[in-house]
């Protein structure tokens, strides 16, 4: 089965601007696959041409085999929800998801016919003659899902779907996102730049830096197994500390830093000065010296959130973050005591400048289901 969609060596330019510099990757059938990054990086644009609302100005795109290069957003076989949601304020909920279907040729008993079988797939039966301004934003979230599925694209994008929703209804609707690609087996190009969010949902994760791809992997390569510091610090967060890589044997390094001698497991990295990735969740803090290899510390800023501490540590590294499970007495701001590094939580890292082309090859997965042509909102179009 050929993939559902593939980059081949793309770049977009504006003028003297690289907005996605020779950018390979491939997206399986029946994936979700995140484009994730800081503002500016290059994903939106990624999706955008992936839908077709943007030429490439060199490289080939390929979807669901055929090269859709040249192709206009009316023949891709995708169907994109916007972060707008582009609802059509003047139409009934069940009109705005008829929309597509009636402009591709259906009649209107049959469109809204599959209007209200969407409807009822995504949450929403029985609010068919509400309107937009009438539905909550999760609600409306669901509306413009519906209408993106109604014509069952081969693919379907998310252009930062959540950002207009509040904290919890956030979580809320990104699992109902990731429930509805599971059940169907839809193929999906999601793109945001929260990284739990990222992580949450995520067969696939494409971090992208500077119009290209700093890393690829799944959530848990990327976490645990960052390639760049870059990567470390933007997938979850990490302290990142000077160190001296002394030596290694075999699979495992000689780490020093703070005073203590660790060993850790070796990554190709050569010996001298090194960065290191410490996750604030792997420091351990004791009132009293422990057995094991540990530095002075002090409690520089406490923060109580329920089910977690979060502390500023300072000591010998500098001023670190950690969080500790709120299960016992917290430590007060001011309190001397003892930190120590389980080699869990470490990662040995060097400043890696990106190399090109990056081609990042993903797991197969179950087919997806047969899907057909989409819609494309002209609104979202000429933007």
């Amino acid at each position: 089965m050929p993939a559902a969609v593939e980059f081949r060596s793309v770049t977009k330019r504006y003028g003297a601007v690289t907005a996605v510099d020779d950018v390979s990757f491939t997206v399986e059938p029946g994936t979700l696959v995140t484009l994730l990054g800081p503002s500016g990086c290059g994903k939106t644009t990624t999706l955008r041409l992936v839908a077709g609302l943007e030429a490439v100005t060199s490289g080939t795109i390929l979807i669901g085999g055929r090269d859709a290069t040249k192709l206009p957003a009316s023949e891709r076989n995708v169907s994109m929800v916007f972060q707008s949601y582009a609802l059509f304020p003047h139409m009934s909920v069940l009109d705005n998801v008829a929309y597509g279907p009636t402009v591709s040729g259906a009649g209107k008993a049959r469109a809204r016919e599959l209007a209200a079988e969407k409807l009822t797939l995504v949450g929403l039966a029985g609010l068919d003659n509400r309107y937009p301004a009438e539905l909550s934003g999760g609600q409306q979230q669901r509306v413009a899902v519906a209408r993106a599925l109604v014509l069952e694209p081969l693919i379907l994008l998310f252009d930062e779907p959540l950002s207009n929703l509040d904290a919890k209804l956030r979580r809320r609707v990104r699992d109902e996102i990731r429930d509805l690609q599971t059940r169907l087996g839809l193929s999906v190009v999601y793109v945001t730049h929260d990284q739990q969010e990222a992580l949450a949902i995520s067969d696939r994760i494409i971090v992208m830096s500077q119009a290209r791809i700093a890393q690829a992997g799944s959530p848990r390569e990327l976490y645990e197994r960052p390639a760049s510091l870059f990567v470390a610090d933007f997938i979850g967060d990490a302290n990142l500390v000077d160190a001296e890589l002394s030596g290694w044997s075999g699979e495992t390094a000689t780490l020093r830093l703070a005073g203590l001698e660790l060993i850790l497991p070796h990554r190709g990295v050569p010996p001298g000065p090194v960065k290191v990735a410490i996750r604030p969740d792997a420091i351990r803090l004791h009132p009293e010296r422990p057995a094991r290899p540990s530095f002075p510390a002090r409690i520089a800023k406490a923060v109580y959130l329920g089910t977690q501490m979060e502390y500023q540590v300072e000591c010998e590294l500098g001023r670190l973050f950690a969080i500790d499970p709120a299960t016992s007495a917290p430590y007060a701001e001011g309190c001397d005591l003892w930190a120590s590094l389980p080699v869990g939580g470490l990662m040995i890292l060097r400043d890696l400048k990106m190399q090109k082309p990056q081609v990042s090859a993903f797991s197969k997965a179950p087919p997806a289901v047969s899907l057909a042509a989409p819609h494309l909102s002209s609104s979202e179009d000429a933007r």
